[in-house]
């Protein structure tokens, strides 16, 4: 008896410790990242550096901050549009030091941090851009500045865009793996890495077509702010003619090779900084901890940014189709908002959870503004669910379109035998019970029952963008059949109403619902400290893989993303990157 008291004694004594010790931690992490005052000094030059993965939305990140996961922090693209905005009626800040080499964001996203930089620009502030490698979206990006620099010894990567499709019809046929397929549509290509070892014409055809709509806006962004003729601006890149710095000066690409003294001393006489005295630079991460979005308004637009793939239960990175159906549905149901902007950032993903967004997307629109705002993709599930909106809004390279199903189902039956030595045998209590098992082929009646779901899921989603668009089902037909489009083709054929980012989008919702003075709260809410230490979100081993592997990353993401495939599918078939 004694044994047993003494031994729930210490149990006790043990939990309590752990519990007290957890307490502990969360309030040294607390007292260790808690924000310390930060003073912007008179004649500041914001240091902007971009060498940092661009989400949507920043998230407040202690356990980043300590370093306990990494030195991985993600600039929000909200925040720094903020941070600019602010930095650009700022009389303490004189201009901008941009350090841009390798910029991990999307074409859309990239084009709307010019836009931005664009914007500082016109309050007469100068923007110096200096770094030692100018990666293809690094000098897209950079070329916006007033002067450009870089170090004599530094690089610029200009030779266009490419696209890598990774094809796993040879692996699985090594494998014994089985790779059961249906689709609508000629363009929905989704499904060619499993049956094919190369491009079909189609899918060559629409990715050249991308890579091309989306090149010239760049070539010609790039010719205008370096006062370059845009088509020997094009030759330039084409033929990759900068090999060495000094072909960079020959041809304006750069006003200077310099070493970074030298670029204190141009900084400081545009900040005009008194001479012997050093120009105070503040980072954008201090910066940004003096700047507040806070409007003292009741009227609200409410801002629900989408950004992954959708999926029914999905993780922190995904687009859960429940969840945001509910947050549409709440924004919808409370009184306090006036508009809904729902920031899409998606290459789509599953049918059902797509639809549950849309619907509630569609019962918004019948009440409140709800305007649409397509980032990087929009693209299948991604146009999907945002295609209800009063007002569609992408900017010139969003990847939209994608109007198709496909649906996948593996059978590891052979892999199991031949591989394994496994046998396998079934007992069905009716004629389609063992329809979707998958440790054999499917036989025919079972292929043509899913391939009719595939196809009445395409006639769905056909008929929802031709009541959506104001279009019939033929005119819809003519730019579906899976095919992907830029947002700047998506213009030209109905898909798109107007070119424009997530503040165009936010100011076209405050015309519609007749607002001028708001408040923009943006949804899902960021975690807590508890919860980032609770549930130690997807967000973190992603970042974590991002920096180990780096341009590798890509490629083993979505190698991991191979088992979502099953079941029906609205999602783009490739990412494609700067290179």
């Amino acid at each position: 008896m004694q044994f047993l008291k003494y031994t729930l004694a210490t149990l006790l004594g043990l939990t309590l410790f752990s519990i007290l010790g957890f307490f502990i931690i969360i309030g040294i992490i607390s007292a260790a990242t808690a924000e310390k005052p930060v003073t912007v000094e008179e004649g500041s030059v914001l240091h902007l550096q971009l060498n940092s993965p661009i989400a949507e939305q920043e998230v407040e990140d202690p356990l980043g901050e300590l370093g306990i996961f990494g030195d991985v922090n993600r600039i929000g693209l909200v925040q720094l549009r903020l941070v600019l905005e602010k930095a650009k009626e700022d009389p303490k800040i004189k201009g901008v030091l941009l350090d841009a080499p390798f910029v991990m964001a999307g074409f859309a996203s990239t084009g709307e941090i010019r836009d931005a930089l664009e914007s500082f620009k016109e309050s007469g502030k100068f923007i110096v851009s200096y770094t030692n490698y100018y990666s293809e979206a690094g000098y897209y990006l950079s070329s916006v500045s007033d002067e450009v620099y870089m170090h004599p010894e530094g690089v610029i990567e200009l030779n266009g865009l490419n696209s890598i499709v990774l094809f796993y019809k040879n692996m699985f046929d090594k494998l014994d793996i089985e790779a059961q397929i249906f689709r609508v549509g000629e363009y929905k290509s989704a499904v060619e890495p499993f049956m094919r070892d190369d491009l079909s014409e189609e899918n060559r055809e629409q990715i050249a077509s991308l890579m091309n709509s989306i090149m010239d806006r760049f070539t010609a962004q790039m010719a205008s702010s370096r006062g370059i003729e845009e088509s020997r601006m094009a030759e330039i890149i084409n033929a990759m003619e900068v090999r060495k710095p000094e072909d960079a000066m020959d041809l304006n690409l750069v006003d200077g090779l310099i070493y970074t003294d030298e670029l204190s001393d141009i900084v400081a006489e545009k900040a005009g900084t008194e001479e012997g005295q050093k120009t105070p630079l503040i980072s954008y991460k201090n910066y940004r901890k003096t700047v507040s979005d806070y409007v003292n308004a009741t009227d609200e637009i409410r801002v629900i940014v989408a950004s992954g793939e959708i999926l029914d239960g999905a993780g922190s990175e995904m687009i859960d189709g429940k969840k945001y159906a509910r947050l549409i549905r709440d924004a919808r149901e409370d009184e306090d908002v006036d508009a809904i902007v729902l920031r899409i950032n998606s290459p789509g993903g599953q049918l059902l959870a797509s639809d549950m967004i849309w619907r509630e997307v569609k019962l918004a629109a019948a009440e409140k503004t709800v305007i649409a705002s397509f980032g990087d993709y929009a693209a299948s599930g991604g146009y999907y669910i945002g295609m209800a909106a009063d007002t569609v809004v992408a900017s010139p390279t969003t990847i939209t379109g994608s109007i198709g199903i496909f649906g996948m189902l593996f059978n590891f039956g052979d892999m199991l035998e031949n591989k394994l030595g496994i046998s396998i045998d079934e007992v069905n209590s009716g004629e389609y019970s063992g329809m979707y098992t998958v440790t054999r082929s499917l036989n025919d009646a079972e292929r043509t029952i899913i391939q009719a779901d595939v196809e009445r899921g395409y006639e769905t989603f056909v008929s929802k963008v031709a009541e959506a668009r104001g279009m019939t089902n033929e005119e819809v037909m003519e730019i579906a059949d899976g095919r992907v489009w830029t947002g700047s083709q998506g213009l030209e054929n109905g898909l798109v109403d107007i070119h424009g980012g997530l503040d165009t989008a936010i100011e076209i919702a405050a015309e519609a619902a007749g607002i001028e003075n708001y408040k923009l709260y943006y949804y899902p809410r960021q975690k807590t400290i508890l919860e980032e230490l609770m549930e130690m979100s997807d967000n973190q081993s992603s970042e974590i893989m991002m920096k180990e592997f780096g341009d590798l990353y890509p490629l083993i993401k979505r190698t991991q993303q191979l088992i979502k495939y099953q079941g029906l599918q609205a999602r783009t078939p490739w990412e494609l990157q700067f290179n």
